[in-house]
């Protein structure tokens, strides 16, 4: 009999170096982005290179990429690297079938909450946001890690170049009423334009959403992306050659992702193919360092915040994003003058923090 295309390694220790990038990505979005470009826009107001440097924390308006349009991609791009840890060994452990109502199980878990974190049904059905981070999280890891039930390595290599090769033929051919083919300007691409026809409910975006439906599609590529970093991580390959590969791969993605922005912009809100790769060889070249760094070298010295926040992402995410954090800093003091009213963002961000210490201290995670 031919092995599993997911068979379990042999020996698959727990990779810190996951758990803390996976923190170190989560505490931008809990806070310290905000908290970095409010301190450098108050202490240095007439600095041309820190008003360049806090202009990376936040979103390019279309096309191109900064530092902080990684930040979504790069969680997909780990929850991919943890499918490949994490399924081998359901599937030893229950079978495939249990497996595959795992996977579904969870993304529908997700999906919920993320229809809950968008605020539900509160303003009515039809406000309801049906898609967005999470439930993108959800649907694509998903889909991954069925895929890497029946495919092996080159299978869901190729898997993944479909989904991005496809993506770009039907948003370059296909055309637009109205509009035409091949425009990747916002509103007038078919991904936004199928939001806007079959898209229910609330979207982020007036008629299209970030997150829409056709967008899926190279998401799902992202989450493969990473579940082939996994399953190079856990390989018996040694350190060294784990990590040269993941940088070239790293650097490999980058260079073809920025020959194909001429042709296909890298555009996140879109998630175009373009974006997905310029994203996962940044997230590769991350992923190559921080194992290099945790778990080659062995260095933790000041890794404790990002290991306290990597091992409970989704319960921080819910309590900031209903503004458990800010409401609780905002009773606490109010807020100072300019050109100290950056305080409030460091004690929301202290408070996430500390929240993340008590919860990882008495092992109180919130497993989806």
């Amino acid at each position: 009999m031919s092995p599993s295309p997911l068979s379990p390694p042999a020996s698959s220790p727990r990779l810190l170096s996951l758990d803390a990038l996976r923190g170190f990505d989560m505490c931008w979005i809990l806070g310290l982005a905000t908290l970095v470009e409010q301190v450098l826009q108050r202490a240095f107001p007439e600095y041309h290179l820190a008003a360049s440097i806090a202009m990376q924390f936040d979103h390019v308006a279309w096309d191109g990429f900064r530092f902080y349009d990684l930040i979504f991609p790069l969680f997909l791009f780990l929850a991919g690297v943890s499918l490949a840890i994490a399924v081998p060994r359901r599937l030893a452990r229950d079978g495939r079938l249990s497996t595959i109502r795992h996977l579904l199980a969870r993304a529908a878990i997700l999906v919920v909450l993320g229809v809950i974190f968008s605020g539900g049904v509160k303003n009515g059905w039809d406000q309801i946001r049906w898609l967005g981070v999470l439930q993108r999280i959800g649907i694509a890891s998903a889909a991954a890690g069925l895929l890497s039930l029946f495919l092996k390595t080159r299978g869901l290599t190729v898997a993944a170049a479909l989904l991005l090769i496809g993506y770009f033929l039907l948003l370059r051919f296909v055309p637009v009423p109205g509009v035409g083919a091949g425009n990747f300007a916002e509103g007038m691409n078919l991904t936004n334009y199928l939001d806007s026809i079959w898209l229910p409910g609330r979207k982020y975006d007036g008629n299209h959403d970030p997150e829409g439906i056709l967008s899926t599609l190279p998401a799902i590529a992202t989450a493969l992306l990473g579940l082939l970093a996994g399953k190079w991580l856990t390989s018996p390959a040694s350190p060294w050659r784990k990590v040269a590969a993941l940088i070239t791969a790293g650097l490999l993605m980058l260079a073809l992702g920025w020959a194909w922005h001429p042709f296909f912009p890298v555009i996140k809100k879109i998630w175009s193919s373009s974006f997905v790769l310029v994203a996962a060889g940044w997230s590769a070249i991350l992923l190559g360092l921080f194992y290099f760094i945790v778990d080659v070298l062995g260095w933790r010295r000041g890794l404790a915040p990002f290991l306290w926040v990597g091992s409970n992402p989704i319960a921080l995410y819910l309590c900031s994003g209903f503004g458990f954090f800010r409401t609780i800093s905002e009773r606490l003091a109010t807020a100072p003058p300019p050109p100290y009213d950056w305080l409030p963002s460091a004690m929301t961000f202290a408070l996430m923090l500390a929240t993340a210490q008590w919860l990882h201290k008495r092992q109180l995670f919130l497993k989806v």
